[in-house]
């Protein structure tokens, strides 16, 4: 069942990414990857204290 949705959700994902234009999708996709960054990096602090 998560395969399932991860499909459908990847789906959803990639025909809104083909009807917006390049621009959007771009700026999109910069923030999408500077929140993932943060992310791992706020993580990787909080192990490197936790031990």
């Amino acid at each position: 069942m998560i395969l399932f949705s991860a499909l459908v959700a990847m789906g959803i994902l990639i025909g809104t990414a083909a009807h917006t234009s390049l621009p959007v999708f771009l700026a999109a996709s910069a923030g999408i990857t500077a929140w993932l960054l943060a992310f791992g990096a706020r993580e990787g602090i909080a192990r490197l204290r936790h031990r």
